[in-house]
Formats: C-alpha cells, sequence, structure tokens
C-alpha cells in the first residue's frame, strides 16, 4: 500500500489531518507529565534540604532539569509549528516535523523521570538504593516506550 493510499476510506490529506489530530492527542498527555514535572524540579532549589544534597546529586539535578525544559520545548513545539505554517498546504511535512519532535521529547523526558526518581530516591533511601531502582525503572520505560512498538511493528502487518 503506498503513503497516498487510503486504509479507512480517506483521501491522503484527510489521513495527515488524523494524524495530526491523533499526535496531538498524545503530545496533550505528554506536555501534563512534563509541565508538573519541571515545575516541581523548578521549586527544589528554594526547599531547605535541598542545601545539604551533595554534589553528585546536584549534577543529577542539573542534568533533570535541562532535560525537563528540554522535554518541554519539544512536546510543545509542534503547537507552535502548527500556527506558524497553517493553512499552508504543508500538513504532510508538519507531521513529519511533529512526530520527528516527539520522539525527541520523550526521549528528554524519560532522562528527566529517571532524574527526578535518582534525585528523591537518594534522598529518601540511598545512593545504592537510587542507583539500582533508576536502572530498573530505566529498563521499563526502554521496553514499553521504544522496544514494545518495535516488537507490535515486527509481529504485525499494517492490515491487522
Amino acid at each position: 500500500m503506498t503513503d497516498t493510499e487510503g486504509r479507512r476510506d480517506e483521501t491522503g490529506l484527510e489521513r495527515w489531518d488524523r494524524n495530526f489530530i491523533e499526535l496531538l492527542q498524545e503530545l496533550r498527555v505528554a506536555q501534563t507529565g512534563v509541565q508538573i514535572l519541571f515545575a516541581f524540579l523548578l521549586t527544589l532549589p528554594f526547599t531547605n534540604r535541598f542545601g545539604e544534597v551533595g554534589d553528585l546529586d546536584k549534577v543529577v539535578y542539573v542534568i533533570t532539569l535541562v532535560a525537563a525544559a528540554t522535554a518541554t520545548a519539544l512536546l510543545i513545539a509542534p503547537v507552535s509549528d502548527h500556527r506558524q505554517v497553517f493553512r499552508q498546504g504543508r500538513k504532510p511535512q508538519l507531521v513529519r516535523t511533529a512526530s520527528t519532535l516527539a520522539q525527541a521529547g520523550l526521549g528528554a523526558l524519560l532522562v528527566a523521570i529517571i532524574g527526578a526518581m535518582f534525585l528523591v530516591l537518594d534522598v529518601v533511601a540511598g545512593l545504592g538504593w537510587a542507583a539500582g531502582i533508576a536502572v530498573v525503572i530505566t529498563l521499563l520505560y526502554l521496553m514499553l516506550w521504544y522496544m514494545l512498538p518495535k516488537l507490535i511493528r515486527a509481529r504485525s502487518t499494517p492490515e491487522n
């Protein structure tokens, strides 16, 4: 089946519109999570205990904060891009770009989530537990977000 053939009795342009709407729905879920995490991270330096954290936690914090800011930018960018090219007949390019931005944003979000978990766990349970749990949770996210979709694609055809 070619890129221009519709599988749902829709034109190519209708499919691009549907794809963009579906992508925006997905982004809404990710945006909410990353914005809450980003806001939480922005408040941490102003808490009493933050001054007590070690150098490793401060480095992890900076990386985590930058990852959250990057994820926020990448996951919101498709909305801004849409506003810039609205009604210019560039929906296919917009969908492709938005998809790439979303994938990059999810990668940055993963770094931010793992970093935030590490920071909390290091304070609550210690460095050993924080590192071990962070590795396990990272593997879980990688399996669910990247390996599972690849497995689904490998085991199925577009028709089923």
